[in-house]
């Protein structure tokens, strides 16, 4: 494929919608999961928080996982911890060593994933599996919004109505950064969002992401008419009046269409920039790290 033609992460919203609304994702019952320990790396981390806000649940990282088994180790014992939700697109890199890690502790374990052949996949006591799209390398857009729709239970089609119909500024390309803010309850998916800023743009182009709780702890004491803010939801303090664009969200709004609003609007401002991904992708994917225990490098599409 031809660089200049990978999509846009918003091509990428809109092709993942199309699918789920085709094929929905299996439904994830959270009632099933009480009180896990739910690991993830990343934005599968991000996922787990979103899936599971406002359930008990004990989040890790493969970071703190080890310490996090050791430290409830007698709740572990006691059967007052019974569970691991491990989740993971790929079903490798950290994944089978917690799943190993979590079941050695006396943990049942449930994978979520996009690869039902995966290493984790045979490892795990459940799975639970996810069709996915080819997507860039980072994207992760079909992987994470299917799970989330599928513990939400949001339609697809639903949620692709309400984005294409969305009024943009006609001047968004003229900004040279932009913010987010959410409603509180989406507070984990501004750090998805925060990854993206990396992954897509890195030192070119500002775009920082809060819930509105976050941003009334002084984020923007320093405004810009440069900067675009972007609520969902009315903004009454937060950067320049000239500079805020409010996008009314629609009644009882949950996370798969947060998610793939924010997403559509960041591959907009993409699409209107430097296209740094797209020039720099491959040579990350041949000169970057390598997944564990991998010699081969990462695919600039995953399949």
């Amino acid at each position: 494929m031809n660089h200049d033609n990978l999509p846009n992460l918003n091509e990428s919203v809109i092709a993942a919608l199309d699918f789920f609304s085709r094929h929905e994702p299996p439904r994830l019952n959270l009632k099933n999961f009480s009180f896990p320990i739910v690991v993830g790396s990343g934005n599968a981390y991000n996922a787990g928080l979103t899936i599971f806000k406002g359930r008990p649940a004990i989040m890790a990282t493969e970071s703190n996982f080890l310490e996090i088994l050791e430290n409830y180790k007698s709740l572990i014992k006691s059967g007052g911890l019974k569970q691991a939700v491990v989740i993971s697109a790929s079903g490798e890199k950290d994944s089978p060593w917690e799943i190993k890690a979590a079941k050695k502790a006396g943990l049942r374990t449930t994978l979520l994933t996009c690869s039902p052949l995966s290493l984790a996949a045979r490892l795990a006591d459940q799975v639970i599996t996810y069709e996915k799209l080819p997507e860039p390398y980072t994207y992760n857009t079909s992987t994470y919004l299917g799970m989330i729709i599928g513990a939400s239970g949001e339609k697809a089609k639903d949620i692709q109505s309400f984005i294409k119909k969305l009024p943009f500024p006609h001047d968004l390309k003229a900004y040279a950064a932009y913010s987010f803010i959410l409603p509180d309850k989406f507070e984990a998916i501004t750090s998805m969002l925060q990854i993206k800023q990396q992954e897509l743009f890195g030192p070119h182009l500002s775009l920082r992401a809060f819930s509105y709780g976050e941003a009334r702890h002084a984020k923007f004491v320093n405004i810009w008419d440069k900067e675009l803010v972007i609520s969902l939801g009315q903004n009454k303090y937060f950067g320049e009046k000239k500079s805020r664009w409010e996008v009314k969200l629609p009644a009882k709004s949950e996370n798969g269409l947060v998610m793939a609003l924010t997403y559509y609007i960041i591959g907009k401002i993409q699409e209107n920039k430097t296209p740094y991904f797209k020039k720099n992708i491959s040579r990350y994917c041949q000169e970057g790290p390598r997944a564990y225990g991998q010699k081969k490098p990462f695919p600039i599409i995953v399949n």
